[in-house]
């Protein structure tokens, strides 16, 4: 399933395939001009364009020109008059994925689009495991910021740094930065180590990282080896490092001066080959000088310094952010790519995002969920982000005060409302509920453990359920 967009002006022909087309389970929309195809373009993104090579108002290759200027990520297929095929050649040498010639047969044209479709996940696919989806996840974007950004992150990925200190507002991809780092560093085919320094008892937190021989102290029945032990030749990444406690940021410092350290109840120094990269929201030069960080580790850290910019800053990005993880959470989910109108765009643009990319990430997957392929307009935003909107605008950095509820709570609330009324039609069986929805369920049931919601009273809970 794709959205498409067909550009030709045999207006039989549009017709003609948006019913075959639609009868696959595409989405498709028709243009009978260069200007409409352009202008449909840029608004709907679509997955795959068909594109006539002869149009009344402008070539198609002059289209297909354009569409790479405006940074369309369509793949397009080439609609050339039988004999033209120079013409389709020279279209697929400026960026077109393929051609077909009329008159052509429906079944081939549907074999051209399945291995086009198929060759474009390929792509990313691919992409994703070479890591460089890694920054299209929040790191996208072509503010002056974000391409400052990234120059440094590259920069500092290839050198020979190794204490880098990552600092952002929550939300903001202080994980995705040290991920990007690591990936673009020679030491890629290293291991990626990551703890969040805030997530573990602290008697818990010093085994983690440099790990606790067996029988060393109450529960330790077996020998752990540390995560310091497991970065060794790759990159340890030490997440909310201003709530590490105090006694291990001694043993911390110690680590990174020498690169030596000692498992808990043993006797014997081992050493790592570690690249550390630390992140924080905390001022941790504030907390350094209150005493409440150590002022030696802290210098120890930021011998390279990363500052994320937060999402308010970013400008238009929120749109290419909106894009990414609309396309991403429609294929999670099995559904077409939501719309927003260009009034929801207006607002969410002049939204100040407290939370950062998370909070605008969680937006649109409750959106993906909630309208499924549907068209977002302002009226189905939540009504504290569009009320809020101006008085936002005047404050540097607003902060939610306690009682108020935000985007996320007002959200969560209305698709917990969906989900338990659905279980009720369905009479307690969840996968009617699932099919009532409109999501697989496996989404369903991930959704009912994220909301936190019991199985309701009576509810079908067998495997086929």
């Amino acid at each position: 399933m794709a959205s498409i967009l067909i550009i030709d002006d045999e207006s039989n022909l549009v017709r003609s395939l948006t019913f075959a087309l639609e009868d696959e389970g595409h989405v498709v929309h028709g243009a009978g001009t260069a200007a409409a195809g352009l202008s449909a373009a840029a608004q709907l993104q679509p997955e795959l364009i068909l594109l006539d090579l002869k149009l009344p108002d402008m070539s198609g290759l002059d289209v297909l020109e354009a569409l790479k200027a405006q940074q369309a990520a369509a793949q397009v297929i080439m609609i050339s008059a039988h004999g033209d095929t120079r013409s389709a050649v020279k279209a697929v040498k400026l960026g077109a994925a393929d051609y077909i010639t009329k008159p052509f047969d429906l079944d081939d044209l549907s074999m051209t689009i399945r291995a086009t479709l198929e060759r474009r996940q390929m792509v990313e696919e691919l992409a994703f495991h070479r890591g460089e989806t890694l920054r299209e996840s929040g790191l996208l974007g072509a503010s002056p910021a974000m391409r400052e950004l990234v120059t440094t992150i590259d920069r500092v990925a290839a050198s020979n740094a190794m204490r880098i200190l990552v600092l952002g507002e929550s939300g903001t991809g202080k994980a995705l930065v040290a991920r990007a780092i690591h990936s673009a560093s020679p030491r890629a085919a290293g291991p990626f180590i990551e703890i969040n320094c805030a997530s573990l008892p602290e008697q818990l937190i010093e085994a983690e990282l440099f790990g606790a021989e067996k029988g060393a102290y109450t529960g330790a029945h077996q020998r752990r080896v540390g995560l310091v032990a497991l970065a060794d030749k790759g990159t340890l990444f030490l997440d909310e490092i201003g709530e590490l406690p105090l006694p291990l940021q001694a043993k911390l410092l110690h680590f990174l001066e020498n690169g030596q350290y000692r498992p808990i109840g043993s006797g014997r120094t081992q050493s790592s080959d570690v690249r550390v990269v630390a992140a924080t929201n905390r001022d941790l030069a504030a907390a350094a000088s209150e005493g409440s960080f150590r002022e030696d580790l802290y210098f120890r850290l930021n011998v390279i310094q990363l500052n994320i910019p937060p999402l308010r800053e970013r400008g238009a990005d929120v749109l290419a952010l909106i894009e990414h993880f609309s396309r991403a959470f429609a294929r999670e989910e099995r559904s077409r790519p939501i719309i927003l109108s260009e009034e929801a765009k207006q607002a969410l643009l002049a939204y100040r995002w407290p939370g950062n990319v998370r909070e605008l990430k969680n937006l649109i997957e409750r959106f993906t969920i909630l309208y499924p392929g549907g068209t977002i307009d302002a009226a189905a935003l939540p009504r504290e982000l569009v009320d809020g909107e101006q008085e936002q605008l005047a404050k540097p950095a607003p902060q939610p005060h306690p009682g108020t509820p935000n985007i996320e709570d007002a959200l969560a609330s209305t698709e917990r409302e969906l989900m338990l009324n659905a279980l009720r039609e369905a009479g307690g069986h969840k996968g009617q509920a699932a099919e009532h929805l409109g999501i697989s369920r496996h989404a369903f049931k991930r959704r009912l453990q994220r909301l936190g919601i019991a199985q309701p009273a009576g509810a079908i809970a067998d495997d086929a359920s």
